[in-house]
C-alpha cells in the first residue's frame, strides 16, 4: 500500500516520525512544543511541515492537511511508571493522552498510535486513563490493541521497553498483528559504538568494544527542571560501570590515542560515552542531527522512540490497513 499518511504530535527529536518515513509513510503535519526540538525536526528534514505548537493547544481545523490521513502517532512524554493518575506529577502526561484522543475525534484516522511506559499498558493505577480510552475511541469505531515491545527486539542496542495502543478502525482492525522482533541476536554496546570509538585513533577500542557485550540500560532523558545529562538510577549506572563506562558525565568526543582504558585505576580509567553515541544506542542513524547544547540534545534523545521501533510499528499498521475491509482477515 503506498501514499499512506500520518498526523505526528508530540514528535520530539523525531523518532517516531523517522521510523515511520523508513516504513513508507509520509508526513502531513508534526508538531512539537519544545523549540529545540522543532529545530531538530527542520534541520533534518526540511520538507516536512513541523508546527511549534502545544498539543493542548492545537486545533486541527486552523490546519486543514491534518484530516483525512491513515495513522494519528503520538510518542507522548512518559507517564510515572510509579504514579496514579490522579497524581499531580503526572497531570500534564494525562491531559497529553487525553488530548490525543479528543484529536482522534476531529481527525478520525484510520489508525492511532500512542507510544509510552509499559505501566500504560499494564500497570494497575493507570486502569482509569486505560478505560477513558476506551470509552473515547471504541464508539468511533476503533478497536484497541495494548502489547509492550522492547526496542532491543528490534535491532536497537537498549534494553527499552516500550508500553503501545494500537487503535484500529474495525474494517481493518482484525488484519492488525503486534510487530514480531526483528532481530535473533541482540546487537551489543560493543557492536554498536566500536567503530564510532575508534573514529579518533583510540586503540583500546576493540578490546573495550569485545566486552561491552549486552545492550545498553535505558535511557533516561530527564526533566527540563532537574539537572543535566544523567545515566540514570544508581543500579542502572552499575550495570554501565561493568561494561568500563564511565557514569558521573557524558563525554565531548571519543576518546583518543593516548586515553588509556583501565577500569582498575577507578573513573579515571573508564570510556566515556558521548551524546552522539547516545543516538546510536537509541536507534538513530548517524546523519540525524540533533540540535543544541548538550543537555538539551541528550533530553531529546532520551526521550525519543527509537526509530527501528516505529518503523516496526508503521509498518504493522500498513500491513493492516493495506488489507481490503471486504475479505475476512486470516485467523
Amino acid at each position: 500500500m503506498s501514499g499512506l499518511t500520518f498526523v505526528d504530535v508530540c514528535s520530539g527529536a523525531g523518532g517516531l516520525a523517522l521510523g515511520l518515513e523508513q516504513a513508507g509513510f509520509e508526513p502531513r503535519l508534526l508538531l512539537d512544543h519544545d523549540e529545540l526540538a522543532v529545530e531538530t525536526l527542520r534541520n533534518n528534514r526540511p520538507q516536512w511541515k513541523v508546527l511549534h505548537a502545544d498539543l493542548l493547544g492545537f486545533d486541527p481545523a486552523e490546519h486543514p492537511v491534518s484530516y483525512d490521513v491513515d495513522l494519528l502517532a503520538a510518542g507522548l512524554p512518559r507517564v510515572k511508571s510509579s504514579a496514579t493518575v490522579t497524581r499531580r506529577s503526572s497531570d500534564a502526561e494525562i491531559r497529553l493522552i487525553q488530548a490525543t484522543a479528543y484529536l482522534v475525534h476531529a481527525v478520525q484516522p484510520r489508525a492511532l498510535v500512542i507510544e509510552n511506559m509499559p505501566t500504560l499498558v499494564n500497570g494497575s493505577s493507570f486502569a482509569p486513563i486505560r478505560e477513558f480510552l476506551h470509552e473515547e475511541l471504541e464508539h468511533l469505531g476503533y478497536e484497541l490493541i495494548w502489547f509492550v515491545l522492547n526496542a532491543s527486539d528490534f535491532g536497537v542496542p537498549q534494553d527499552r521497553e516500550h508500553g503501545i495502543l494500537a487503535a484500529v478502525k474495525q474494517q481493518w482492525a482484525s488484519a492488525f498483528r503486534p510487530p514480531r522482533p526483528t532481530v535473533h541476536t541482540h546487537v551489543s554496546v560493543g557492536e554498536a559504538l566500536a567503530r564510532s570509538m575508534r573514529s579518533r585513533g583510540w586503540p583500546d577500542a576493540d578490546r573495550w568494544a569485545a566486552q561491552a557485550t549486552s545492550v545498553a540500560p535505558t535511557l533516561v532523558g530527564g526533566s527540563k527542571t532537574h539537572g543535566g545529562p544523567d545515566f540514570g538510577p544508581r543500579g542502572t549506572k552499575a550495570r554501565w560501570r561493568q561494561m568500563g563506562v564511565y557514569t558521573k558525565s557524558f563525554g565531548n568526543e571519543p576518546p583518543g590515542r593516548d586515553f588509556k582504558w583501565d577500569p582498575s585505576l577507578g573513573d579515571d580509567g573508564l570510556v566515556r560515552i558521548t551524546v552522539d553515541q547516545t543516538a546510536l544506542l537509541q536507534g538513530f542513524p548517524e546523519s540525524w542531527e540533533i540540535a543544541g547544547l548538550k543537555t538539551a540534545r541528550y533530553r531529546q534523545i532520551g526521550h525519543a522512540t527509537p526509530p527501528p521501533v516505529a518503523e516496526a510499528l508503521g509498518r504493522a499498521v500498513a500491513q493492516a490497513l493495506s488489507r481490503d475491509p471486504a475479505v475476512p482477515a486470516a485467523g
